[in-house]
Parts: C-alpha cells; sequence; structure tokens
C-alpha cells in the first residue's frame, strides 16, 4: 500500500493534532465544498430568465408561493438580519397545506428584546439554526421559479435581496405580487390594509401572527380570496391581465 503523503492536510493534522483535528479539517473542505455547491445552484436559479409564457397562464392554473420572513428589525442596511423563512404553496385557488416550507436562521446579529416578544424567536433558538446560506438555498429550492406573493412585500423583498447579494452576489429574479397592492386595487377606499384589519374583512381566522409559517398560510387565504373576488368581479383572466390592471390602479 502506498504511504500517504505527511506534507500537510488530512494526514498532517491526523499526525500533529490527532483525530479531532482531523476531521475538523476534513469537514471544513466539506463544508466549503457545499457551500460552494449551493452559491452555483442560487446563482444558476437567479439566471434563469423570467419566462413570458407565465404572463398567459390563467390564474385558475398559476402555481404560487406564498411567503413570510421574520427578521431582527426592519433595516437590513443597519444590521438586521433574517431570522426565519415560511412559505406555502398554491395552484391556482387551492392552498396546497401539504407543501409548506420553515425553517429559523442563525442569524449573526443579536435579537432584540421587543422582536422576541413580537415573534417569540430567540437568540438561544436560533443559535443551533441552519445558516443562512443552507436557509437561502433551501427555500429557493422550495420556491423554484414559481410566482412569489406576499403582503407588504417590500420588506421581504429588500431582505430576501440583501440576503441573495451577501451569500451569492445575486438578486432576485421571480416574479412578486403583494396582496396589499391587491387590496388597494380592489378595496381603494380602506383606511387601512394592514394584515390583520384585511384578515379579519375577509373572515380568516388570525392565529400565530408573526410566525413566518402561520403568516404565509393566513396571506395564501388572502390571496385565494382575491383570486375569486378577480373572478367574479374583473376582466381578468391571467397573470398578463392582472399585471395591466395593477400597473394602472
Amino acid at each position: 500500500m502506498k504511504e500517504p503523503n505527511k506534507g500537510g492536510g488530512f494526514w498532517n493534522n491526523l499526525r500533529q493534532g490527532g483525530m479531532p483535528s482531523a476531521i475538523a479539517s476534513m469537514r471544513g473542505g466539506e463544508s466549503a465544498q457545499q457551500t460552494a455547491q449551493q452559491m452555483a445552484f442560487i446563482r444558476s436559479l437567479m439566471r434563469e430568465k423570467r419566462r413570458p409564457e407565465v404572463l398567459h397562464t390563467p390564474l385558475s392554473e398559476l402555481e404560487t408561493v406564498i411567503f413570510d420572513l421574520e427578521t431582527t428589525g426592519f433595516s437590513h442596511q443597519h444590521g438586521d438580519e433574517i431570522m426565519s423563512f415560511g412559505a406555502i404553496k398554491v395552484i391556482g385557488q387551492e392552498i396546497k397545506e401539504d407543501e409548506c416550507f420553515y425553517t429559523l436562521v442563525n442569524c449573526q446579529t443579536q435579537i432584540p428584546t421587543n422582536i422576541t416578544e413580537l415573534t417569540g424567536i430567540s437568540g438561544e433558538m436560533t443559535r443551533e439554526a441552519p445558516s443562512l446560506m443552507d436557509c437561502l438555498h433551501n427555500f429557493m429550492s422550495f420556491v423554484g421559479q414559481n410566482v412569489m406573493v406576499a403582503h407588504a412585500s417590500t420588506h421581504d423583498k429588500s431582505f430576501l435581496n440583501a440576503a441573495l447579494w451577501k451569500t451569492s452576489k445575486v438578486q432576485l429574479t421571480n416574479r412578486v405580487l403583494d396582496t396589499m397592492m391587491l387590496a388597494r386595487w380592489l378595496e381603494p377606499h380602506r383606511a387601512s390594509y394592514n394584515l390583520d384589519e384585511l384578515l379579519s374583512e375577509h373572515g380568516i381566522p388570525i392565529y400565530g401572527r408573526h410566525n413566518a409559517l402561520e403568516d404565509s398560510k393566513m396571506t395564501a387565504k388572502l390571496w385565494v380570496s382575491y383570486l375569486k373576488e378577480i373572478a367574479q368581479r374583473r376582466q381578468v383572466d391571467t397573470l398578463g391581465d392582472l399585471y395591466a390592471y395593477l400597473s394602472r390602479a
């Protein structure tokens, strides 16, 4: 048997530092390789061009991912980070209850007390959670090229873009729709468009607020409610039609 190279790497660590150091070196290499693969996947996904034919998809058949993020604050420019992802798939008006995504994130910034009180997420809970790269990779794998939907999506989209840039130097290319924009179009005379009031108005039970998955599920019900209203009241059949109406709202 050929004698292993003792110059460095695994065998050098094994000889000098014992098995724990050798395994740490090996795992570090595996971790770096995994991160590179995850980055390559995300970059490949974001390079996919928006398919124009999707605009011709009837809303009754449109595949969407309704999502929500919980964050340590309201400004990623000042160091706030994502601390949980939640999402659920919807096809047309059918909410796919068994196709959900949820994860905490091992965020690298302190979670303020008021955020813990609001969300129930503490620093201790996120300490053992997957890294941001792992979470982004799994989340974007779940989303794929589907249209994404969120309520007051500017906040979520800005944090998602910041995380994608930080980890992979890319920006989100998925189409993103906002249930708040739908509400402004369909109910233009409302005084408020916050999620709680819209859920109450549409008879959607409110539970588990400020949990990313539960908020996604409730937003999914609001999205479906609006789709039903659009089908009954408006001459909007396809995603392209919806974009055209929203652009004039």
